[in-house]
C-alpha cells in the first residue's frame, strides 16, 4: 500500500475519519510540539483530542450570533453536559474569568421544520459559551469526558441553525405517550409537539414523509435506511454488545420483546444492561460518576498502566485515586495490606490487557479482594474484545469503546457500559444509570456503528491470527528487544482465566528494538498507515508513547514504557502480504548500522 500523506484521513478520504496520517517518526513528535509544518495539514484527527473542523464552525457561528469576539464556544448535546462543563470551569479557572460562563440551548423550531423525519433525530445543540482564555480549560473538558458532540451532528445542526430552525428557546414539553408497550419498540415514539406549534401548517401524507425519509438518509447518512429504524439499530447493537445477536439483522423488522440468551458468561444479562454512549471515555467518564453517586465520594484504584484519559478522569473528577502503574501482584499485595488496615476504595479500575504492554491483571484475585473489601470492580475490555475473553463475571461494570475492534471501519465513535446484573452493586448502579442516563448518541453515528459492527465476530479470528504471525517474525528478528502481546506475556495466565474456549490473544501488539535508531528508521518505512487509534480493519502503526505521553517520557518510563516502544493494530490483510511488509521494514532498520 501507498503511504497516507501528512495530515490526511484515516481511512482516506473519510470527513469523519477517527485517525489522521503522521508518516514520520518526525511527524508525530512535531505533532506534539504543535510544529506548523505538521498541524497545518492536518484535515481531521482523533476526535476527542482534535476538535472536528465541522464542529469549530458551528461553534464559531453561535459566538458569532450569541457572544463577543473574546467568546468562545464548546458544543455539548444536551444542557445536562454542558452544565457538567461550566462547573469544570468554574472550577478551574481564575476567579475573575470564571465568573461569566453562559449556556446557549438550541432546539428544532417546529413550527420552521415541522417534518417528522427530522424531530426523529431530536436535534439539540447546548453550547458553552467562555472567554477565549478559558479555552485550555474547557478542552480538558472535552478530552477527559467525551462529553461533545460529534461531528455527524456538528454537520447536520449547524445547517438547520444556518436555516433558522434551530433557536435559542425553553424546549416543549414531551407529549403523555399513549401507545402500550415499551417506549423503544414504538415508531415515531420519540416525536414531540410544541404547545405553540402553528396548528395551520399542513399535515403531511404518507407519501411525501416516505420520500423525505429516503432524502434525508440518501444525503445524511450515505444508507438506504428508513429513520424510523434507528431504535431497532440501537437495540441491536445493545443485543450485539451483550452478545446475543451475531451477524447480519434486518433492522425493518421488529425485534422480540425479549432478549433470550448471551454470551457474556453471566445468567440474566438483559439488553437493557446495556447503555450506548458517544465515545468509549464517555462511557468510563459515566460509569465513575454514576459509581460516585450510587456509593459516595470515595477515592478510586486506578490499577495497571491506564489509557491517559481514563486516570485523568479519576484524578480530576472526584476524591482522586490511588494510582498502581505496574498492575503487579506486589501491587495487589500493597493493596491488600492497605485495605486490611481499613482503607475504603469507591472502584478498581482496570484494563484488559493494558495498553501498550498488554499485560493482564489477576481478575480473579481482584474480584475475591473486592467482595471481601466493598469495592467495586469496572473492567476496560476494549483491547480483549468480548470475543477473545469473559470479563463480566469478574466486573460490576464492563466498558469498552465500540470506535476500535467493535466498529473496525474507523469512521464513527461510540462506547458501551455493561451492568453485571450477578453484582453485588447491581440494584444500586441500575438506579443510579436509570435515572440518570440522557441518550446523547447521535442518530446517524448509530446508523453506521451498527452496519460496521454486523461482521465483527468473524473478522476477530482472522486479526487474532494475523497478530501472531506478526508476533513471529519479530520475535526471530535480532534487532527486536522485546515484544509484548498476551500470549507471551508474564501474565498469561491471567488472560488464560478468562479466554473463551475459541478466543484468540487479540489483535495489538508492542514491541521495542535494542536502539531507537532502529524503532525510527522502521517505523518510517513500514508500509501500513500510521495515526492514533487502533482495532482498525487495516493494520495501523504507531509510536504510541510519543503521541500519548509525550511531556512526561519518563514518567512512562518509570512503569517499564519505554518512549521509543511501537505499537501495533494488525487489520485483516492478507497475512503474507503483511509479513512482507514487515520483513522490509525490518531490513530498512537493519540498513542504520551498515
Amino acid at each position: 500500500m501507498s503511504i497516507i500523506e501528512l495530515g490526511d484521513s484515516i481511512p482516506p478520504f473519510t470527513p469523519h475519519a477517527v485517525s489522521m496520517s503522521l508518516p514520520t517518526w518526525t511527524d508525530n513528535v512535531g505533532y506534539e510540539e504543535g510544529d506548523k509544518r505538521v498541524t497545518d495539514k492536518l484535515s481531521t484527527g482523533y476526535p476527542r483530542f482534535f476538535i472536528h473542523k465541522s464542529i469549530v464552525a458551528f461553534a464559531d457561528d453561535i459566538v458569532a450570533k450569541y457572544g463577543t469576539p473574546d467568546r468562545k464556544a464548546m458544543l455539548f448535546p444536551s444542557s445536562k453536559t454542558a452544565q457538567r462543563c461550566r462547573s469544570f470551569i468554574k472550577a478551574k479557572a481564575e476567579p475573575s474569568l470564571a465568573g461569566d460562563v453562559k449556556i446557549i440551548d438550541l432546539f428544532l423550531d417546529k413550527r420552521k421544520e415541522p417534518s417528522k423525519i427530522i424531530a426523529k433525530v431530536s436535534p439539540s445543540i447546548s453550547a458553552v459559551i467562555f472567554h477565549k482564555d478559558l479555552f485550555p480549560i474547557a478542552k480538558q473538558y472535552w478530552q477527559h469526558s467525551g462529553d461533545g458532540i460529534s461531528s455527524r451532528r456538528a454537520e447536520f445542526c449547524h445547517s438547520l441553525f444556518s436555516d433558522g430552525k434551530l433557536v435559542y428557546f425553553t424546549p416543549p414539553q414531551p407529549m403523555v405517550n399513549q401507545k402500550r408497550g415499551p417506549k423503544r419498540y414504538q415508531r415515531g415514539s420519540v416525536d414531540q409537539t410544541s404547545p405553540n406549534e402553528n396548528p395551520q401548517l399542513p399535515l403531511r401524507n404518507d407519501a411525501a414523509e416516505s420520500r423525505e425519509s429516503t432524502q434525508f438518509l440518501e444525503e445524511r447518512f450515505g444508507r438506504n435506511l428508513d429513520i424510523s429504524l434507528v431504535d431497532n439499530a440501537k437495540l441491536a447493537l445493545r443485543r450485539r454488545i451483550a452478545g446475543s445477536l451475531v451477524g447480519e439483522v434486518d433492522l425493518s423488522v421488529e425485534p422480540s420483546r425479549k432478549m433470550t440468551s448471551n454470551s457474556r458468561g453471566v445468567t440474566g444479562l438483559s439488553d437493557d444492561d446495556v447503555y450506548l454512549y458517544p465515545c468509549g471515555m464517555n462511557s468510563i467518564f459515566n460509569t465513575h460518576r454514576l459509581m460516585l453517586e450510587s456509593r459516595g465520594q470515595l477515592k478510586s484504584i486506578s490499577f495497571g498502566f491506564p489509557y491517559v484519559d481514563t486516570l485523568k478522569i479519576l484524578q480530576k473528577f472526584g476524591p482522586g485515586c490511588l494510582f498502581y502503574g505496574n498492575g503487579s501482584s506486589e501491587d495487589l499485595d500493597d493493596l491488600e495490606a492497605r485495605l486490611k488496615a481499613g482503607e475504603r476504595y469507591l472502584a478498581l479500575f482496570c484494563e484488559f490487557p493494558g495498553n501498550p504492554l498488554l499485560k493482564c491483571p489477576d481478575l480473579k484475585r481482584i474480584r475475591k479482594l473486592a467482595d471481601t473489601y466493598d469495592f467495586g470492580v469496572v473492567v476496560d475490555e476494549t483491547i480483549g474484545n468480548s470475543i477473545n475473553v469473559h470479563v463480566l463475571p469478574y466486573a460490576d461494570v464492563v466498558v469498552s469503546s465500540l470506535t476500535k475492534i467493535f466498529s473496525g471501519d474507523c469512521n464513527v465513535m461510540g462506547g458501551s457500559a455493561i451492568l453485571n446484573p450477578e453484582g453485588r452493586y447491581y440494584q444500586h448502579l441500575k438506579s443510579a444509570f436509570e435515572a440518570d442516563y440522557e441518550d446523547n448518541y447521535w442518530a446517524e453515528d448509530i446508523m453506521f456503528m451498527e452496519r460496521n459492527s454486523r461482521d465483527f465476530v468473524a473478522r476477530i479470528k482472522k486479526i487474532n491470527d494475523n497478530a501472531e504471525a506478526i508476533c513471529n517474525v519479530l520475535q526471530a528478528h535480532p534487532l527486536v528487544k522485546e515484544v509484548y502481546y498476551p500470549k507471551y506475556s508474564p501474565t498469561k495466565q491471567f488472560y488464560d482465566d478468562c479466554r473463551t474456549p475459541t478466543g484468540g490473544y487479540g489483535g495489538l501488539l508492542s514491541f521495542t528494538f535494542h536502539k531507537k535508531d532502529h524503532a525510527v528508521a522502521f517505523f518510517d518505512r513500514i508500509e501500513t498507515a500510521k495515526g492514533p487509534s487502533l482495532g482498525t480493519n487495516f493494520t495501523l502503526t504507531s509510536p504510541y508513547v510519543v503521541l500519548a505521553h509525550y511531556l512526561e517520557l519518563d514518567w512512562a518510563a518509570g512503569f517499564g514504557v519505554p518512549a521509543d516502544l511501537l505499537r501495533i493494530s494488525v487489520g485483516v490483510e492478507d497475512a503474507e502480504d503483511l509479513k512482507s511488509r514487515f520483513a522490509i521494514a525490518l531490513k530498512a532498520a537493519e540498513a542504520v548500522d551498515s
